[in-house]
This record gives C-alpha cells, sequence and structure tokens, in this order.
C-alpha cells in the first residue's frame, strides 16, 4: 500500500500502525538482505513509536507510514520530527556513500556491502540517497528522506524508477534542499506538505494549462541518446495530453565551477544563467529534461560521466525540481524525467509530475522517440 492509503486506513480503523509496522519489517528482514538498502533497522523502536500512534486517539495525516531515514541526516532533524508528529514511523537508516567517496557519491555503502539496484543487482541506485530510493523502489517502505545537494534525491529516484523531490532551496546561499523519495507522486505530496511546509497543493490537478519548455542537455552536457529517446518520449506524451510545449533555446553555462566553489564557501556567480533560466521561466512554467545524462553505472564507478550535470544547476539556482519515472531505458533501467518549476512552484510541479504519472508507466518498455 502507498502512505495515502496506509493513513486513510489506520485513521479509519481498518487495521493497527503496528500491523503494517510488522508488516515492513518483515519485509526489510526477507529483503534487505541482498538489496543493503538499510545500514540499521530499528524494530523495537518502529513498534513502540506505531503503539503510539494507534494510542493517539485521534487523525494522523500519515498515521503508520513505516519510513526509511537517510543515515546522514541530522538526528532529530525537522523533516524528520514534523513526519513523526504527522504519524509516520521511522525503521531503519538508509544507506549513503561511505565517507571519503569519489565520483558524486552515486552508491551506497553498508557494513555488508553496496547497496543494489532492484532494477538490476550489478548496478548502482545512485546517490547519495541511495538506501533511501532503493527501499521504496523495492516497496520496504512507502516513504523515506532525503537531502538534495547536487542531486542526492533526484539521481537515485531516477534510477530506481520512484519519485524524488527537491524543494526550493530555503537559503539562497545553501546548494542543499530537503525532499522526499515515494512510490507515488500523491504521497511525494503528503510528504512535502508535511514535513518541509511546501506548498504541494493537489498532486491530481489538472496540468494542461502548463507551459513547458523541453531540454535534453541544458546546452552543454554530454549525453547518452539511449537515456534521452526515454526521457524525451515521456515529455512527448506529456505534450500530447495536452501541456504546452514552448519553443525556446535553453542553454546554460556548465556549472561545475561555480557549484564547487560555492561548496568550497569561496564566492562564486551564479548570474549568466541566473538570468537565462529566468528568460526561460518568463515563457515557460516548467523545464523538462532527462534527471540524469545516463543510465545507472556498475559498482565499479561511473568511469567519467558527470551524473550530476543535469541537476546541480537547480541547487545553484534554487528552484524546486521533480524526477518522475519516464520509463525503461535500452538496459532494462529505469529513466527519470526531471520536472523544474519557478521558485516556490512545487505546486506546479507535482501537477505536472502527476500527470505524467498517468501517462507513463514502467509497461512503457523501452522508450523511444515517438514524439520527437
Amino acid at each position: 500500500m502507498d502512505a495515502v492509503t496506509i493513513a486513510a486506513g489506520v485513521n479509519a480503523g481498518e487495521f493497527r500502525a503496528v500491523d503494517v509496522v510488522e508488516d515492513a519489517l518483515a519485509r526489510i528482514a526477507a529483503r534487505d538482505g541482498d538489496l543493503r538498502a538499510f545500514r540499521e533497522v530499528w524494530p523495537e523502536r518502529a513498534r513502540r513509536a506505531a503503539r503510539l500512534v494507534d494510542a493517539a486517539g485521534r487523525p494522523l495525516p500519515l498515521a503508520g507510514v513505516p519510513l526509511g531515514v537517510k543515515a546522514s541526516e541530522r538526528p532529530g532533524s525537522a523533516q524528520v520530527a514534523r513526519l513523526v508528529a504527522a504519524g509516520c514511523v521511522p525503521v531503519g537508516a538508509t544507506a549513503v556513500p561511505e565517507k571519503g567517496t569519489t565520483a558524486w557519491q552515486t552508491w551506497g555503502h553498508t557494513d555488508r556491502g553496496p547497496t543494489v539496484n532492484p532494477w538490476r543487482a550489478d548496478r548502482t541506485p545512485g546517490g547519495s540517497s541511495a538506501g533511501s530510493a532503493a527501499a521504496v523502489a523495492a516497496g520496504l517502505v512507502p516513504l523515506a528522506t532525503g537531502v538534495d545537494g547536487a542531486g542526492s534525491v533526484r539521481i537515485p529516484a531516477a534510477w530506481c524508477g520512484v519519485v524524488g523531490v527537491k524543494v526550493t532551496n530555503p537559503d539562497p546561499g545553501r546548494l542543499t534542499a530537503p525532499g522526499p523519495l515515494a512510490g507515488s507522486v500523491a504521497d511525494a505530496a503528503a510528504y512535502l506538505g508535511i514535513a518541509v511546509a511546501a506548498d504541494a497543493g493537489t498532486a491530481d490537478a489538472d496540468a494542461a494549462a502548463v507551459r513547458a519548455v523541453w531540454s535534453a542537455d541544458l546546452g552543454f552536457a554530454d549525453v547518452d541518446e539511449g537515456v534521452v529517446a526515454v526521457a524525451r518520449s515521456a515529455a512527448g506524451r506529456l505534450f500530447a495530453a495536452g501541456v504546452t510545449r514552448v519553443d525556446h533555446d535553453l542553454a546554460l553555462e556548465d556549472p561545475a565551477a561555480t557549484w564547487l566553489a560555492l561548496r568550497r564557501g569561496d564566492r562564486a556567480d551564479r548570474a549568466v544563467n541566473d538570468e537565462r533560466l529566468a528568460a526561460a521561466f518568463e515563457v515557460a512554467d516548467v523545464v523538462l529534461t532527462p534527471t540524469a545524462p545516463v543510465s545507472a553505472h556498475g559498482h565499479d564507478g561511473p568511469g567519467d560521466a558527470m551524473s550530476v550535470s543535469l541537476t546541480w544547476a537547480f541547487n545553484l539556482s534554487g528552484h524546486p525540481a521533480a524526477s518522475v519515472p519516464a520509463g525503461l531505458g535500452p538496459d532494462g533501467v529505469p529513466v527519470g524525467l526531471q520536472v523544474v518549476g519557478r521558485h516556490g512552484a512545487e505546486e506546479t510541479v507535482l501537477r505536472v509530475a502527476a500527470m505524467l504519472a498517468g501517462v507513463v508507466t514502467m509497461l512503457d518498455g523501452h522508450g523511444g522517440n515517438d514524439h520527437g
């Protein structure tokens, strides 16, 4: 069951939070030995929390929903505290890269070995929210927390075939922003409305009035044509479903040097890309791109591929962005479509994501280019 269904059932008395959590713990015990999505599992803590939910005596927005918590997240972080207050039950710490990992932290580490991609065990789930994405994709939990500084929510969401959202950066000087890994757009919307006070709005609202710019490479990135074909096809189905395509040549400067400078605490000039994005959002409501320029790589690392090349520009600019499943690539691994909105326009991003979820499923297979 998805998070929204679980909460409705617990609140209606159809089942108990303790039973939902026991089912989640049983799934983790049965499947996580090979998947390695969790660094730690907290069975007794989770059972105590579930009993408190059942004893609350009042409806809770996410009553009894099992939650994976990204291992690198601060204890008692604001988003986790809000989710727990809403009825979520943390069941364990999800895998992140080992300290000192290079190559853009695109895998998860546990003391039992690396986290694997649920779609192909020889591939990484992406990172750094690796375990969170893998746990949701494998159905161990319906929701998991993430933090995105360069694509750390969106890239694993893309490669694991789940929904991942980075909200508008709360501080213009910071690269990181929180967000969910979720099995559905509705679950992501419920999470955002509680955990990060984003205006999630109505995730299933009509998106037909939205105007969109499509860009395969943002004007600079090296992209794999097989991945682009799947994302382009998903964007094309949105256009066929009523989203208005706007012809606009969005060509950004490669943000690598600027991102690295800000990460070091140095001053960096973001004016050029800020101006080009502002021009795009004058004519469109969202920008559509592939989430990652390449498919999920093996556990030996990404080689020369820069998996963050299409995501980290929006950490610099602060725009909200989501990765939504677009279909399967030629290698059988999911591909994500990135939906980027204006500052503070999480509702619009989710409206488009919900429409995409309605017109694209993983059963679409190997993508294609039917909408050019």
